[in-house]
């Protein structure tokens, strides 16, 4: 029995839609979706059908994609948008970030596998750059987030504020997880500052996770952490924790004559 994971499908482009249809059965085995599967309700439920076929348990998280606003009128957003995933992801059978955590059933030690939903606060970026400044910052070297116009915060006052919950919402519950046990902390974006490697555009760094879970491999015994978004795949151990970023990523991003099945990560 093994746990893998992979996340930034795109399934919105035709080429990973088609790589994702025809990944291989793995019955014994669980997969971690790491976020941004898609753009769309659509999406998401294609992959959940597809893969909850072919892999014994789905754990997900929703990439900064699955929160965007879609593009129609009385479109939920914000907290509406991210509850009514879940309860797609609940009718598929896959567990999210809002079910309780469980056990990991292989082999090893008792190890607690955490989806988790975080977010961004622009906390990455130089101290020199004011937070009411990063957007026009960034925007000096061409980069500017569709998040900026996309993805929503409602209730709260903005995605930092959102994220700032969420933290510390997060931070409480894995502060229960037996201290027996380890973990498999599961995010869309990086948890340290330091794996937000971007050479082609280092200035997309804000849109990018929070500095506020720096310690969190230490603080909550992490065996591993999974995360994607950077569409840089990576794979490096840090005071003997495995950090893995496990995206696929647009077609441009990865050899899509090795099929999708090539770019699974082994996590456990």
């Amino acid at each position: 029995m093994k746990l893998w994971a992979i996340s930034d499908l795109h399934i919105g482009s035709d080429v990973n839609r088609r790589a994702v249809a025809a990944m291989a059965a793995h019955p014994e085995d669980w997969l971690i979706l790491a976020g941004d599967v898609g753009d769309h309700q659509d999406d998401l439920a294609f992959a959940f059908a597809t893969l909850g076929r072919r892999f014994a348990k789905l754990i997900w998280v929703p990439g900064n994609h699955e929160l965007w606003t879609e593009r129609h009128p009385k479109a939920p957003a914000g907290v509406q948008r991210y509850e009514e995933l879940v309860a797609l992801a609940r009718d598929h059978d896959v567990l999210t970030p809002e079910d309780p955590y469980v056990e990991w059933p292989g082999q090893g030690p008792p190890t607690v596998l955490a989806p988790m939903t975080l977010l961004y606060d622009y906390s990455i970026r130089p101290p020199e750059v004011a937070r009411e400044g990063v957007v026009a910052w960034a925007a000096e070297a061409g980069i500017y987030a569709s998040d900026e116009r996309r993805l929503g915060a409602a209730p709260y006052a903005d995605i930092a504020d959102w994220c700032r919950a969420r933290v510390e919402m997060t931070a409480r519950r894995l502060a229960a997880v037996p201290a027996e046990a380890a973990t498999v902390l599961i995010n869309h974006y990086p948890l340290r500052a330091e794996d937000v490697v971007l050479p082609r555009k280092p200035r997309f760094a804000p849109w990018c996770g929070t500095r506020a879970t720096a310690d969190w491999h230490r603080r909550f015994r992490a065996r591993a952490v999974v995360y994607g978004h950077l569409h840089v795949r990576s794979s490096r151990f840090v005071e003997g924790v495995h950090f893995q970023e496990v995206s696929l990523g647009y077609p441009r991003h990865w050899d899509p004559e090795r099929g999708a099945d090539a770019y699974l990560r082994r996590v456990l």
